[in-house]
C-alpha cells in the first residue's frame, strides 16, 4: 500500500515532498553533473513559485542550461544535499523563454557562441533566434562582432548539434553511452542512424572507444538474434583484433573458435558456419605453421610476407656501393670524431660497412650510439644520403641530437595520409636516399616494418638499431627479436660496457637485471643514481612516491616535479596503478584552483597545467601513442583544449579528450622510446602478474640522471627472476626461416 509521507511545513525555498510519483517541470538553471557515457545527471531546475532551484537527479543523453525539463519521480532527502527529486522519467526540450534561450546559447552547446554573443543574439532576434541561425544565418552578421567566418562556424555547429542530438537519443535508447555521438557523426554523417541499424557491429570496427560488447548491446536492442551469422562473424573479427592488442599476428584455429563460442554463448555450429563464411569471403586467412593451423587477418599475413620478401632480397644482394676500405675508414673516423673505438666496435663497423642490411643491438652503455655516429660519419663522407627515423617523436629527437643529422618519426618519413589511411611512400614511390637508419626497432610492429621495407629504395642500405631485451612492440609481432633469431641478415651484438657508462649504477644495474641478478641498490650510497627505498605497505609506498616527486627529488636534484620526473608503473589498476597514482599526483602537483580551468570527460578530470599522454595514434594531428604533453589552456566556449607537445601546440575538441589521459604516472609500456631525467618505479607484490625482467629492465633504462625503486624487496626479486615473456602467435620467424 502506498503511503504519503507525513506533511510538515517547509521553508519557501524547499519543495514539499509529495507522493511516490510526483511531477515537476521547469527551466534548467545549472547542470551540476552530467556523465555523457551513462547519461546520469544532477540538475538545478528553476520551478515557478520557488525561490531556490530544485535538485533533480535523472538520466538524459544531453542537457544544457536554459532547456525546459519535465520530470516524474520520488522526493528523497539526502544527508548532504537536502531534498531532491529522483526522476525515473526525465525529458528535455529547447527553451522558449528569452531567459532560457540566452542561457542555452551561452552554455557552450554551440561553438562560437558564449555568454557575450548569446546576450547580443537574444537582444537582436528575441525568440526567433533559433530560426535565424538555422534558416537565415546571414542575418547573424547584423550582430556586432559576428563576421562571415564566425557566422559560418555558428551555422555549421548548430547543424551538427541537431544531428548529434538525434544520434545521442538513438544511442541512449539502444543501450549505448552518448559521448561518442560527435565522433559517430563525423564518421558516418547524416546517415549515421541508418548505417548503425544495418550493421551495429561497424561501431566496434570504426569508432575509437566502442568495443564489441557495446556494439553487441546495440544489436540486441535492435532485435538482432543471438545466433545470427552477422553477430558470429563480428565476434571472430573482434577476437582477432583483440589478439593484435596483445601482440599476436594470428590465433590458432581451435583457440579462435572456442573463444567465439564462449563469447557469444551459442552453439558451436553457428560459429563454425560463420568461420567458413569469413574464410570464403577472404576476411580471414588460414595457414599451417609448424604443424598448427593459424588464422590471420589478411593485412597482418600480407605484412609478414612483405617483411620476409624484402629481407631475403637484402640478404641476397651484393655488397653495397661504393666500396669502402674499412682498414682506412676506421682510423680516419677515429681521428675525425676524437673517439677511440674498441676492438668489438671495430669488428661491428666492418660488418656494418660491408652489409646491405644489418642489426646493431645491445644494452645501455655498450656504444650503440658511438657506433652509429661513426658509421654515419663514414657514409656521409662518401656523399651518401642518410635517412634517420624512429617510431616516436621523442626517440627521433634523441637520435637527431646524438648524430647531428635530421631525424623524423617513421609515420612522417613514410608520409602517412590520414584521409586515405595509407602511406604516400611505398614500392611505387620509394624513399629518396642511400642509407636508412632506424632506431628503437624493438618498438616497431609488423605492419609498420612492412611499410618501411616496402618503401626502401632498391639499392639502399638498411641499418636497424635497438635493444632486443626491452619490451616488444605494443603492436603485433616480435619484429626485432624474430629478425635476430632468424639469422637472415648480419647482427652486431655489442656487449662491452664502456668505462664512463660503467660508472653509472643505472647502467650497471640494468645489465645486472638483464642477467637475472639483483642490482646493487638495496644499500646504495647517498650519491648513487640508482636507489631502492623499502616500503612493505602499498599505501605507504604510494605516499612515499608522492613525497619523492613533490618534495624530495626536486630539492635534491633541482628538477621540475612535473617536467623532470616520471612515475612508471607496471599496471593500470590498484593503489599503485597509474589511475590512482595520477589522481594523487594531480592533487599534489596541480591542485584545484579558481585560476585553473578544468573539464571532466570520459572518466578523467583535466586541468590547465596537467601532464597528459596521447593514448592512440592521431595522424590528422600528427600526435602518436605515447606522446607526452602539457595542457596550456581551455576554451569552454569553443569546447577546445590546447596541449603543448614539445614545441608544438595541438588543439583537441572536448569530444576528442578520450584520446588523452593524465601522465604524471604512465605504464612502462608507454614509456618505450623515451628518456626522462628522473624515473620513479613502484614495485609491490600486488603487481605480481606483471613483475617481469624485461618490464623492469625497460623501466630502469628510461632514466638518465636517477632511477628510484620504491616498494618491496620480494617484488624486486620476483621481477628480476621472472624471465618468462608471453608467447606471441604469428608467422614471421617461420617465413624468415628460423636459424638461417
Amino acid at each position: 500500500m502506498n503511503r504519503r509521507r507525513p506533511f510538515r511545513k517547509k521553508p519557501d525555498n524547499e519543495p514539499v515532498p509529495g507522493g511516490p510519483d510526483d511531477a515537476l517541470s521547469g527551466q534548467v538553471e545549472r547542470v551540476t553533473f552530467h556523465n555523457e557515457e551513462t547519461g546520469f545527471c544532477i540538475l538545478k531546475v528553476k520551478v515557478q513559485g520557488r525561490k531556490e532551484p530544485v535538485a533533480v537527479l535523472g538520466s538524459l543523453p544531453s542537457v544544457a542550461p536554459g532547456e525546459w525539463i519535465t520530470a516524474q519521480g520520488t522526493w528523497e532527502k539526502d544527508h548532504d544535499h537536502g531534498i531532491q527529486l529522483k526522476a525515473h522519467t526525465l525529458k528535455n526540450q529547447p527553451p522558449t523563454s528569452l531567459e532560457g534561450i540566452e542561457k542555452y546559447l551561452g552554455s557552450g552547446m554551440i561553438k562560437g557562441i558564449g555568454p557575450v554573443y548569446a546576450t547580443k543574439l537574444v537582444r537582436k532576434f528575441g525568440e526567433k533566434v533559433f530560426d535565424i541561425i538555422e534558416n537565415q544565418s546571414k542575418r547573424l552578421q547584423e550582430v556586432e562582432g559576428i563576421g562571415t567566418e564566425r557566422r559560418q562556424r555558428i551555422k555549421e555547429a548548430w547543424a551538427e548539434q541537431k544531428v548529434v542530438r538525434e544520434i545521442m537519443l538513438f544511442l541512449h535508447a539502444h543501450g549505448l553511452g552518448t559521448n561518442r555521438a560527435v565522433r559517430i557523426y563525423k564518421s558516418y554523417g547524416v546517415e549515421a542512424i541508418e548505417m548503425i541499424r544495418s550493421d551495429p557491429y561497424r561501431l566496434a570496427r570504426d569508432i575509437h572507444g566502442i568495443g564489441f560488447h557495446s556494439a553487441d548491446n546495440v544489436a540486441e536492442k535492435l532485435g538482432l538474434e543471438a545466433d545470427s551469422l552477422l553477430r558470429a562473424r563480428a565476434a571472430l573479427e573482434h577476437l582477432l583484433d583483440q589478439a593484435t592488442t596483445e601482440g599476436h599476428c594470428a590465433l590458432p584455429r581451435r583457440e579462435l573458435l572456442e573463444g567465439a563460442t564462449r563469447l557469444l554463448e551459442v552453439d558451436e555450429q553457428v560459429v563454425a558456419q560463420a568461420f567458413e563464411r569469413q574464410l570464403k569471403d577472404e576476411r580471414i586467412i588460414s595457414e599451417r605453421i609448424q604443424g598448427e593451423e593459424m588464422i590471420f587477418l589478411p593485412l597482418l599475413r600480407d605484412a609478414e610476407e612483405r617483411i620476409s620478401r624484402q629481407l631475403k632480397r637484402l640478404a641476397g644482394a651484393k655488397e653495397p656501393e661504393p666500396p669502402i676500405d674499412v682498414e682506412k675508414a676506421i682510423p680516419w673516423v677515429e681521428e675525425k670524431t676524437g673517439r677511440k673505438l674498441s676492438p668489438s666496435q671495430h669488428e661491428a663497423l666492418k660488418i656494418a660497412l660491408r652489409s646491405r642490411a644489418v642489426v646493431i643491438t645491445g644494452g645501455p652503455g655498450v656504444g650503440k650510439t658511438t657506433l652509429v655516429q661513426s658509421l654515419l660519419k663514414i657514409l656521409t663522407a662518401k656523399k651518401l644520403k642518410c635517412i634517420l627515423a624512429a617510431p616516436t617523436g621523442r626517440a627521433a629527437q634523441r637520435m637527431a641530437e646524438a648524430t647531428g643529422l635530421e631525424a623524423s618519426t617513421l609515420h612522417r618519413l613514410l608520409e602517412f595520409q590520414p584521409a586515405r589511411g595509407g602511406f604516400q611512400r611505398n614500392a611505387a614511390n620509394p624513399l629518396e636516399g642511400d642509407v636508412v637508419v632506424i632506431d628503437e626497432v624493438s618498438m616497431v610492429d609488423v605492419p609498420l616494418m612492412s611499410r618501411l621495407l616496402d618503401a626502401l629504395p632498391r639499392k639502399a642500405r638498411l641499418i636497424l638499431v635497438g635493444d632486443a631485451d626491452q619490451l616488444p612492440s605494443v603492436g603485433p609481432g616480435l619484429v626485432l627479436g624474430d629478425i635476430i633469431r632468424s639469422g637472415m641478415i648480419p647482427v652486431v651484438h655489442l656487449k662491452e660496457i664502456f668505462r664512463q657508462a660503467g660508472d653509472s649504477r643505472i647502467i650497471s644495474g640494468a645489465h645486472a637485471i638483464n642477467r637475472g641478478e639483483i642490482p646493487d641498490i638495496i644499500e646504495a650510497p647517498k650519491d648513487s643514481d640508482f636507489v631502492f627505498i623499502d616500503r612493505e605497505d602499498s599505501e605507504e609506498c604510494a605516499a612515499t612516491l608522492v613525497s619523492m616527486v613533490r618534495d624530495r627529488l626536486p630539492k635534491h636534484l633541482g628538477v621540475d616535479p612535473i617536467e623532470g620526473i616520471q612515475i612508471l608503473s607496471p599496471m593500470h589498476r590498484g593503489s599503485l596503478g597509474i589511475k590512482e597514482l595520477n589522481l594523487r599526483l594531480q592533487s599534489a602537483l596541480n591542485p584545484k584552483s579558481d585560476y585553473r580551468d578544468e573539464y571532466q570527460a570520459y572518466g578523467n578530470l583535466f586541468r590547465v597545467g596537467d601532464k597528459v599522454i596521447q593514448t592512440s595514434n592521431n595522424y590528422d594531428k600528427e600526435v602518436f601513442n605515447g606522446d607526452i604533453g602539457r595542457i596550456r589552456s581551455m576554451d569552454k566556449e569553443e569546447k577546445q583544449v590546447l596541449v603543448r607537445f614539445g614545441k608544438r601546440d595541438v588543439s583537441y575538441e572536448f569530444n576528442e579528450l578520450d584520446e588523452l589521459e593524465l601522465a604524471y604516472a604512465i605504464t612502462i609500456h608507454k614509456s618505450q622510446g623515451s628518456e626522462f631525467p628522473v624515473v620513479v618505479i613502484p614495485l609491490a607484490m600486488q603487481q605480481y602478474l606483471l613483475l617481469q625482467r624485461n618490464l623492469l629492465y625497460t623501466g630502469v633504462t628510461r632514466g638518465k640522471r636517477m632511477v628510484v625503486l620504491v616498494g618491496q624487496k620480494k617484488a624486486l626479486g620476483m621481477a628480476v627472476r621472472n624471465e618468462s615473456t608471453r608467447h606471441r602467435h604469428g608467422g614471421l620467424l617461420h617465413r624468415l626461416g628460423e636459424g638461417n
